[in-house]
């Protein structure tokens, strides 16, 4: 089934009646830092402990879009449910080809296929600025709605760090999971076209 099908408008990249996705902009970031301060202060999907505030969330934005990752934001009847993006899995130059992704979802639109738009549509972004391999580090083993979300999009699992975090008073674990992006490793080596310009 097709959650979303290509739209004429500039603005928006896909659409699926209410359902859109557009790149982020400053305006979205209040929202976006709203729905990441709640999966801080009560969930394990991030390690971070305190939440951003609206000025570091901005200053993160402007790092992701200066790096050349797309950055993303998934609204439902003129709603922020969710955002994702892209950014660098490590800073040293040989992983130049790899992002991880990060995707989070408005609490009480976790079941709408929202998540799954946005990881496809990052995806799809990520191949065309020349990136060939799509890291997903999920906190916590426990966390099957991302760790489906992911596997439904190509993702295999390669790895878990036990006790790596502590939050909330407990060890928690990272699921590493992979995926190729265009044509992976058979790719010539060079600039991504998103770091080249």
């Amino acid at each position: 089934m097709q959650l979303f099908s290509e739209t004429h408008s500039s603005h928006a990249l896909h659409t699926a009646g209410a359902l859109s996705i557009h790149p982020c902009a400053e305006s979205d970031i209040p929202a976006i830092q709203a729905i990441y301060a709640h999966y801080v202060a009560t969930n394990l999907a991030t390690f971070e402990l305190e939440p951003p505030s609206v000025q570091q969330m901005l200053a993160r934005r402007a790092d992701i879009l200066r790096g050349g990752y797309p950055y993303l934001v998934a609204r439902l009847g003129g709603e922020v449910a969710g955002y994702a993006y892209g950014g660098a899995y490590r800073s040293r130059p040989a992983y130049r080809h790899t992002v991880e992704d990060s995707i989070y979802v408005a609490p009480g639109m976790r079941q709408g296929g929202v998540g799954s738009a946005l990881l496809r549509e990052l995806i799809r972004q990520c191949e065309a600025r020349g990136f060939r391999q799509m890291v997903a580090v999920v906190g916590n083993s426990a966390n099957t709605g991302s760790l489906r979300v992911h596997e439904a999009q190509g993702f295999t699992r390669v790895g878990t760090l036990g006790c790596v975090g502590y939050k909330f008073g407990e060890w928690v674990d990272t699921v590493l999971m992979q995926r190729e992006l265009g044509e992976g490793a058979a790719s010539p080596g060079g600039l991504p076209a998103a770091l080249a310009a």
